[in-house]
């Protein structure tokens, strides 16, 4: 069956794929408005042919997967060479366990007790969840941004003022820690152009999992008429890129106590 990085690879070779279909449509736009102007009628012959190829490969390693775990599980059912479980049982010649003194019982709940105040202190975020600066005094933020180094720089500003950070690197892996995390996060720093879902759609399936969720969108550029609309359904704010430290910090700030203060 499909591993980890099956998966990992998939997810991969789709967001290329859609990245090559938004080419596609692009150049075809291109060569009816400019009518061989530009070589463009070359260039999307040669995108439509790799895009056919990546699904090609996509489509043969998805099947050939499933097939393989298919036929593995249908002969390790029927193998009958396979040898049986078993369970480990103690032996008669191994010693009794100790017999707990009350002063051991004590003890024991002691550290139960420690280890639970322990497991408070980290509890709700799974270990496969990253946070940057895990023990920072300030909120949790969700940074989904797909540029490695602007995602870095924006974390590296907002872990220096004590903040926890969870990077994402698209809307996918964004809804995928929201679902599992988001009563604990205070804010969503959300980029607008982003692999496979924009922005927008990304905001629309935040909202639906709780309609107070606080975003603030950040990017180079968006149209006017979506960020409007998106300001209209509950949008906390809008940070322009490049920004500065000083802008960023402020506009985090603001949002987090403004929500605050209104109860979101």
């Amino acid at each position: 069956m499909l591993d980890h990085e099956d998966l990992k690879w998939i997810a991969t070779t789709s967001t290329e794929l859609n990245s090559m279909l938004q080419q596609i449509s692009r150049y075809a736009d291109l060569a009816r408005q400019h009518k061989g102007e530009y070589n463009y009628i070359e260039m999307l012959g040669e995108r439509v042919e790799l895009a056919s190829k990546t699904a090609q490969d996509l489509f043969d390693r998805v099947t050939t997967r499933i097939l393989e775990g298919s036929s593995a599980k249908s002969k390790q059912k029927a193998d009958p060479s396979r040898p049986p479980e078993f369970k480990v049982v103690r032996s008669s010649s191994e010693p009794a366990p100790k017999t707990r003194t009350p002063a051991d019982k004590a003890a024991a709940r002691s550290k139960g007790a420690d280890t639970k105040k322990a497991s408070a202190k980290a509890a709700g975020i799974p270990p496969e969840i990253r946070v940057l600066n895990p023990k920072g005094n300030r909120e949790l933020i969700l940074l989904v941004d797909d540029e490695t180094e602007i995602a870095e720089l924006a974390s590296t500003m907002l872990t220096d003022e004590g903040y926890r950070v969870i990077l994402a690197r698209d809307g996918f892996e964004a809804l995928k820690i929201y679902q599992q995390v988001g009563n604990q996060i205070g804010l969503v720093i959300l980029d607008f152009f982003l692999p496979v879902m924009d922005g927008d759609a990304v905001f629309d399936e935040l909202r639906a999992l709780n309609p107070d969720v606080v975003v603030v969108l950040s990017s180079g550029f968006a149209e006017q008429s979506k960020l409007g609309a998106m300001l209209a359904q509950g949008l906390k704010g809008f940070i322009p890129k490049p920004y500065t430290a000083e802008k960023l910090l402020e506009q985090v700030r603001s949002t987090i106590d403004a929500a605050r203060l209104s109860g979101s």
